[in-house]
């Protein structure tokens, strides 16, 4: 797997998946990401990670570049969607197969439900038309990784998730290969997203390591939460954010950031506030914990006027 051109010093990322309108819990990865690019004189790109359809919703990639777009965040690189990039994917699955660290699996849930779903050896004679492929995780194969807001993380891979779905039965490519295969294709340095991903990172290093493809450096933003301590995707999903409204939300996701409010207190366009924020940025304000969204703070998001 190579590309045409060398990585730069950072190239950052904001991907998200087409299963809605762009929420607050989004924005906060996304700009977040940004400014920690930003900071380091870096590149932010975008791409859409549109790999499993039946829980996309249509149109929902166009109003969230749209939304971004509005919001000032624009990607300094061409905008790829996943769902363009099979031919990458079997190239990286292929090479996994040949090199014996993927094989295929004939297994279904059930077969696995002894195991809490941990597929740590083929438990079925059963043989399937179209078998899943996974990722050959021996026992004892264990990641340690320094996360930049995070500080240094462990998982025994072996035990807790053991190997793991590259191409999933039914067809689909599995988040975790397509990632890995997309980050080194773009040239990405810093991996900066939210923390409900941070149990993934070890599974996509073993596929780094696995492919011989560089490991990019890791900072997890803190989840936004509601009262109810469920993740805001799941408890506002239906309170986009309005482009129509940009600043708002901008203060809003500035604010969640752990960064103070009077920089950006005056700001009453995108463009100004984003420049406001570029200058006053600073990472270590970043919470290592997700903040929880008031209840009230819920209700003027939801009105536009969350200050």
């Amino acid at each position: 797997m190579t590309r045409s051109e060398p990585s730069p010093p950072y190239r950052g990322r904001f991907a998200p998946s087409p299963t809605g309108d762009l929420h607050l819990g989004s924005l906060v990865a996304a700009l977040g990401s940004w400014l920690m690019a930003r900071a380091a004189g870096g590149e932010w790109w975008v791409r859409i990670e549109d790999l499993d359809p039946p829980r996309e919703v249509a149109g929902a990639s166009e109003r969230q570049l749209a939304t971004l777009a509005a919001l000032g965040l624009t990607s300094d690189g061409p905008v790829v969607r996943q769902s363009d990039r099979n031919a990458l994917y079997q190239a990286a699955l292929d090479r996994l197969l040949a090199s014996g660290h993927a094989f295929e699996c004939h297994c279904s849930r059930t077969d696995l439900a002894a195991t809490g779903g941990v597929h740590r050896t083929c438990v079925t004679d059963r043989r399937r038309d179209h078998p899943a492929v996974r990722l050959r995780v021996p026992d004892g194969t264990s990641v340690t990784f320094h996360d930049l807001l995070l500080g240094q993380q462990h998982q025994d891979v072996g035990r807790e998730v053991g190997d793991f779905v590259l191409r999933r039965a039914d067809g689909p490519w599995a988040y975790q290969l397509a990632v890995v295969v997309d980050d080194a294709d773009q040239g990405v340095t810093d991996v900066v997203r939210g923390a409900d991903l941070l149990d993934s990172t070890p599974r996509q290093i073993l596929l780094q390591r696995a492919l011989g493809l560089p490991t990019p450096r890791h900072a997890h933003l803190p989840l936004v939460v509601g009262p109810d301590g469920r993740k805001l995707s799941k408890s506002l999903a239906a309170v986009p954010v309005d482009p129509a409204s940009p600043v708002p939300a901008l203060r809003a996701a500035w604010g969640l950031l752990g960064q103070p409010p009077g920089p950006v207190a005056n700001c009453t366009t995108a463009d100004d506030l984003l420049q406001a924020a570029r200058q006053h940025f600073d990472a270590a304000r970043i919470p290592n914990t997700a903040p929880t969204l008031r209840r009230d703070a819920q209700q003027s998001f939801h009105d536009g006027t969350l200050e």
